[in-house]
């Protein structure tokens, strides 16, 4: 083999002996390593497993004081030497591309996970002795090399994926939990972005050694990536991810940009993590907020419901620093917005939508937009009102999600365009009594609470219909309780009744008292 040539210098003899080899044979032995796990043609042999098995030999043979410390150009380079063979190491026991592994590919993939773990728990247990040994900053430059690689296998291997193995998986955790204990780091974060203030953190070594596998042409050649670029991102808030929006922002575009929903879920988290925790101005200057707005709105063509959910609570936190720009004079209507916009294309999409998944997603999301919007919702009140009435008639299932969440939409379409409802009083107050029926007579299997629920929530959306409409519902229900025979729906209209009388006595009285005191 051309890796035991390497060791040739030195005898056998000599070599297995701790501190035996001279300084340039060390550097050669790691160059040859390096070389042998880094060239192409050995990954249809053996070849890297042997220099795999021989680097273990070579890091146990060599005490570790050693492998940090010297004089001379040649140690000088060690440390670099061993960041650059540990990314080979990691690179080696990294997942391969989708359509090349199969089940025995990953299978292959964890074996090698759990190999490549306990040999840097060996080096990482190395550099916790030259702590202790080693006066002055060796020991601290091997380990900055050294802990960029390392943390992309341990995160590559720690999380739950169809290249991980339970056994794997532990390793690469030990691997993680003393890796921050070397670097004397409380949590990942701590590592990622520094302990302290004046500490740099290692988010800049980590994203540079990503940076080559994250462009558009070799994204997917490696699975993992994406998920570790994901998984680090959400590690790190504000203020410290706005000096690394250069680095994060067009990955994340690009993971979102893509056709498999599960890239574009994953894009849109991340995307969602950035507008969250790097400040409005930041993402204001080049225009950078709308690139993102127009690359997460695209996705609400797209008919999947966690897709949808996604875009959806990213859109309404970035709305706020869109509308930062928009300065109302007074003089003239205000100007359309994003949120218009976005709400106008959920009510085109709500309107014929059958699946009962979208149909959730949608209601679940409405009340924010009316929330948002507050009296300007009037714009869209025409839609929403068809929208409102559909989705009352239709039956949801046994959480019955999509319909409490409409009743939601329609209490707080009342609170803020109230103006505008009572001339909408017989077609609202008809769907609201059909519903109630519905729902009183049900004979499916929609547990009690949620009846209860449904129940409340319409005779919640009657009280705001009544003082919306000067009293008339109470009216126009009098008689109801008389002929109806379903003690569900009397009690819903009683309640109604009884609350605006309770209301018109404290309106008489507030009046009286006003009248009082002004004689």
């Amino acid at each position: 083999m051309e890796l035991d040539s390497a060791l040739e210098a030195p005898s056998r003899e000599e070599s297995s002996l701790s501190g035996e080899l001279s300084p340039s044979a060390l550097g050669q032995a790691f160059s040859k390593i390096l070389h042998s796990l880094t060239r192409p043609e050995a990954r249809r042999g053996n070849g890297k497993d042997v220099a795999l098995k021989d680097l273990g030999d070579l890091i146990e043979a060599t005490e570790c004081d050693r492998l940090f410390e010297g004089s001379g150009a040649r140690l000088r380079g060690m440390p670099e030497t061993l960041g650059q063979v540990a990314k080979a190491v990691e690179k080696y026991a990294a997942p391969r591309k989708e359509e090349e592994g199969g089940g025995d590919g990953h299978s292959e993939v964890a074996e090698k996970a759990a190999k490549v773990g306990l040999l840097f728990l060996k080096l990482l247990g190395n550099v916790e002795t030259a702590k202790n040994s080693l006066v002055g900053p060796a020991w601290q430059t091997g380990l900055h090399h050294l802990a960029g690689p390392v943390y992309i296998f341990a995160i590559t291997h720690s999380l739950e994926q169809p290249w991980t193995t339970p056994r794997s998986r532990e390793v690469a955790r030990e691997v993680l939990t003393l890796l921050l204990q070397v670097t004397e780091c409380s949590s990942v974060a701590g590592f990622l972005r520094g302990e302290n203030e004046d500490e740099k953190g290692s988010l800049s070594v980590i994203l540079g050694l990503l940076k080559p596998d994250l462009n558009k042409e070799s994204w997917k050649n490696n699975p993992a990536i994406k998920h570790v670029f994901s998984w680090t991102l959400q590690q790190v808030t504000r203020p410290w991810l706005s000096q690394h929006l250069e680095r994060v922002l067009p990955a994340s575009l690009l993971i979102s940009d893509d056709y498999q929903t599960e890239n574009k879920i994953l894009g849109v988290h991340c995307l969602h993590h950035i507008v969250l925790n790097v400040p409005a101005a930041d993402l204001l200057q080049y225009n950078r907020a709308q690139v993102l707005y127009h690359a997460v709105f695209n996705h609400l063509y797209t008919p999947e419901h966690h897709l949808i959910q996604a875009v959806l609570l990213c859109l309404l936190d970035l709305f706020p620093i869109l509308e930062k720009t928009l300065h109302w004079k007074g003089d003239g209507a205000r100007p359309t917005t994003h949120c218009d916009e976005v709400l106008q294309l959920i009510l085109t999409h709500m309107e014929p939508e059958h699946r009962l998944l979208l149909r959730r997603t949608y209601a679940r999301n409405l009340p924010a937009f009316v929330k948002r919007l507050g009296i300007l919702t009037v714009r869209h009140l025409k839609r929403l009102e068809r929208v409102i009435i559909g989705y009352l008639e239709v039956y949801d299932g046994p959480e019955e999600e999509a319909r409490l969440k409409i009743l939601e939409t329609l209490k707080l379409l009342m609170q803020h365009t109230w103006p505008r409802v009572s001339c909408r009083l017989v077609v609202l107050l008809k769907a609201l009594l059909k519903l109630i029926c519905d729902v009183a007579r049900d004979p499916n299997l929609t547990p009690e609470s949620v009846k209860s629920a449904l129940l409340q929530e319409a005779t919640d959306c009657l009280i705001l219909l009544d003082h919306c409409s000067q009293g008339r519902v109470k009216g126009l229900l009098a008689k109801i309780p008389q002929s109806c025979e379903d003690r569900k729906v009397v009690n819903c209209i009683r309640k109604v009744q009884q609350v605006s009388e309770a209301s018109e006595e404290s309106l008489s009285a507030s009046c009286c008292s006003r009248a009082l005191s002004k004689a």
